[in-house]
Parts: C-alpha cells; sequence; structure tokens
C-alpha cells in the first residue's frame, strides 16, 4: 500500500550552493545537515539533497513513494518490467529507501518508515 508522493531527492553536485538556494525558496532551515545529506520539511513534504545522487544513477529529481512494505513493491515494480537502481538500504533509524528505472528511463523511489 502507498501512502502518496512525500519526498523528492535532488541529486546536488555543490551540496553548501543546494542548501542555501533551497532555504531560500522553502523559508526553512534543514532538518538534517550531513555531508551525505541535507533533508527539509516545508509544506507536508520532504525535499532532500543528496551530493552522491549523481553517482548512483540519479539524473535528476526523484520522487520517493511512501510505503508499507518496500521490498514487496521493490519486487512488485522489477516483475513489471523496472530496472533496479539502488537495492533497499537503511538509511538510519530503520527507514529504507530503494529506486528503479521505469520502460522510459523515469526513476521512482520507494520509501519505508519504520513505523510503516
Amino acid at each position: 500500500m502507498s501512502a502518496g508522493m512525500q519526498t523528492i531527492i535532488y541529486p546536488v553536485k555543490d551540496l553548501g550552493r543546494a542548501k542555501a538556494l533551497f532555504s531560500a525558496l522553502l523559508e526553512v532551515e534543514p532538518y538534517a545537515d550531513e555531508p551525505y545529506y541535507v533533508g527539509f520539511k516545508a509544506a507536508g513534504q520532504d525535499v532532500g539533497l543528496d551530493p552522491n545522487g549523481h553517482a548512483k544513477g540519479m539524473t535528476g529529481p526523484v520522487p520517493y513513494w511512501h510505503v508499507t512494505d518496500l521490498r514487496e513493491r521493490l519486487a512488485a515494480l522489477v516483475a513489471a518490467g523496472a530496472e533496479l537502481l539502488q537495492d533497499a538500504q537503511d538509511v538510519g533509524g530503520g527507514r529504507l529507501i530503494a529506486f528503479v528505472k521505469d520502460a522510459d528511463g523515469n526513476l521512482v523511489g520507494l520509501l519505508q518508515d519504520p513505523a510503516a
């Protein structure tokens, strides 16, 4: 089951410049500010900046669908023809993420929070 898209991650090359831009856009300070990830919460959305995103195959922003069973949804997407780009990964606190590429080259992310 999906709770909808609530997170978008942008691959960035200059984390400092991207952080300044999104702070100005969203008018909030980041809730997470690490060398490997900067995250903002604004208007019910989670906006993340990933300085390693390009190396992981991110060609642009990736929308993440919040799901209750990431591994089940991921298997269903791969069975439906998606190409696995990042398998399930715990990014801290039990939060799991993964992403695939569809037949048209679009990236689709999945996110499961530990409470789900």
